[in-house]
């Protein structure tokens, strides 16, 4: 599984533009020639008028939030540009051996396709971007497939930590950023069954559910360990965990502790901010 944070973590740095500009060059291109000469399979088939029978997994999250210092016309852009994203996969067919991939089904987020500027995170800060806000899908199909016996393959952590925990369900560290395309999230299907991806919002909430040709044969329960806030020496505060997952048969008897990721974060605000 890829991992988008440095083992230790080190002050924000300025990069040049000139810098970034030719790192994202290559790393988008980069991902292309990886789409056409991997020798992955990657799921494209839709079908929303025949769903599989078995609800796996189930999740959904508020479309708005209440954050400081951030312009509410950027999350109502957000809703529009998840609409659009989640057109590009509601109904996704999984079959055994194929890999979901997130830019591969969305494409490229422009202003000709109807995205808006929506929250963009970047360095420890965030700004207006076209197609921002779509890691909220991502972190609702990360969520969803960590309980699962699908294989997230390819995952990537925000090296920042922006905002405080306000009204946090989930454990620090329980999503998946994306930024197109070279970081993306992809999941692979290693089991005999078929599985469907459901995904849509409605007035409150952004919801998802995969489902499957058979019922499962066990449960996951995901949990956080090993939770520090540290003081550097550079001046900034660190946060890290890792996250593990319970395995329970169908009778409520645990049969596995596995190992799920490891995050780490620079955070951008105090440590005892409510």
């Amino acid at each position: 599984m890829n991992d988008s944070a440095e083992k230790y973590p080190v002050p924000p740095r300025n990069r040049s533009q000139l810098r970034i500009g030719l790192g994202r060059m290559y790393f988008t291109w980069h991902r292309y020639f990886d789409w056409i000469f991997s020798g992955k399979q990657y799921a494209k088939q839709i079908k929303t008028d025949d769903l599989l029978p078995y609800t796996v997994m189930s999740h959904q999250t508020p479309l708005l939030r209440q954050l400081r210092n951030v312009d509410m016309q950027l999350q109502y852009n957000k809703i529009t540009n998840l609409q659009l994203a989640c057109s590009c996969m509601n109904g996704l067919i999984l079959q055994p051996g194929e890999t979901f991939s997130f830019w591969k089904l969305v494409g490229k987020p422009t202003r000709k396709k109807g995205y808006l500027d929506g929250m963009v995170l970047c360095n420890g800060g965030f700004y207006a971007g076209t197609g921002g806000g779509l890691c909220q899908l991502s972190n609702l199909i990360y969520w969803m497939s960590v309980h699962t016996p699908l294989t997230v393959t390819e995952r990537w952590r925000h090296n920042y930590d922006v905002f405080p925990d306000s009204n946090r369900t989930q454990p620090f560290g329980s999503g998946a950023t994306v930024s197109y395309n070279y970081i993306d999230l992809q999941i692979r299907n290693d089991t005999r069954s078929t599985y469907q991806l459901m995904v849509g919002l409605d007035e409150q909430f952004l919801y998802g559910e995969w489902l499957s040709s058979q019922p499962l044969a066990e449960r996951y329960e995901v949990y956080e360990r090993e939770h520090i806030i540290k003081a550097e020496w550079w001046g900034g505060h660190t946060r890290q965990n890792v996250l593990f997952r319970k395995v329970f048969d169908l009778n409520g008897q645990e049969t596995g502790n596995e190992f799920v990721c490891a995050n780490q974060a620079i955070m951008m605000y105090e440590p005892m901010l409510e």
